[in-house]
């Protein structure tokens, strides 16, 4: 039997919601990664931040675009340790595309390696999620969105890449950190379409059959769901404290910044001796 299944059980509040964390993890993270390249001595330190602010909002993401989730015949609960593992894949491939972006530079294989090990940790991500979702049905999945699904997540995280290492400013960093939101959001709604779940119960069992079902329900999940936001806000505000110019992009100051450049000094020089 087919489920029903609603994507959007409290209207627009969820996708919104979803947005703006995955925006808002992405923008730190981005941030972190445009900063690398102005401290070489602490470049793995804030790439490292940059991966886990990145990771953490787009598991946050994916978990409160899932609080909008319903399937009217059969309640859902979700696997623990399935649904935190999507956190620790989502931390690591996007970090692999980071690092490799924040040492090779803007190179086009660069880019394109790590805009695509971070697309495609990103849909790991959600379909490690789906997986550790319980209820007693199928769950299928139409070939043809999930490539789609994947290769919008690609795309779209090469192009917030490739903004965050080449363009400097708060506004090139808003707009990375957007593509980035929209490649995570996109890619999860488009992966969402191509969900069809098939029942395995007839829809007249009992409302508290709930209480058969492993797992932990949704309401018992918004705590660990609200540690990645924390997380990366925590991070973000001792950031602001410490180096404002990590939002704005702005370069530090160059420590040799006290030494006068040799051409000049030798300049100065000639000239005296012509004096």
């Amino acid at each position: 039997m087919q489920g029903t299944v609603d994507g959007f059980t409290y209207g627009l509040v969820t996708p919104v919601a979803a947005f703006l964390m995955a925006a808002l993890g992405a923008a730190l993270g981005l941030r972190c990664t445009t900063r690398s390249f102005h401290t070489p001595t602490w470049r793995a330190g804030w790439l490292a931040l940059g991966s886990l602010s990145i990771g953490s909002g787009v598991w946050t993401m994916h978990f409160v675009a899932m609080t909008g989730f319903t399937v009217q015949e059969t309640p859902i609960s979700y696997d623990k340790p399935l649904t935190f593992a999507g956190l620790a894949i989502a931390v690591v491939m996007v970090g692999i595309g980071i690092f490799i972006v924040g040492y090779r530079g803007a190179t086009r294989m660069a880019l394109i390696t790590g805009g695509t090990i971070t697309g495609l940790g990103i849909a790991s991500m959600h379909y490690l999620g789906m997986a550790g979702m319980r209820m007693d049905a199928r769950l299928a999945y139409d070939t043809p969105l999930v490539v789609l699904s994947v290769l919008i997540a690609g795309i779209a995280a090469t192009g917030a890449l490739w903004a965050a290492v080449t363009l400097r400013g708060a506004r090139s960093g808003l707009g990375a950190s957007i593509l980035m939101a929209v490649a995570v959001t996109g890619m999860h709604y488009t992966g969402m379409a191509a969900l069809d779940v098939h029942l395995h119960l007839p829809p007249t069992l009992p409302s508290d059959l709930a209480d058969v079902l492993p797992g932990d329900r949704p309401a018992e999940m918004i705590g660990p769901m609200l540690a990645g936001p924390g997380c990366f806000l925590l991070l973000a505000a001792v950031m602001l404290m410490f180096d404002p110019r990590a939002v704005t992009g702005e370069p530090g100051p160059d420590p040799r910044a006290g030494q006068r450049p040799h051409g000049t000094a030798r300049q100065d020089a000639g000239g005296a001796r012509n004096r």
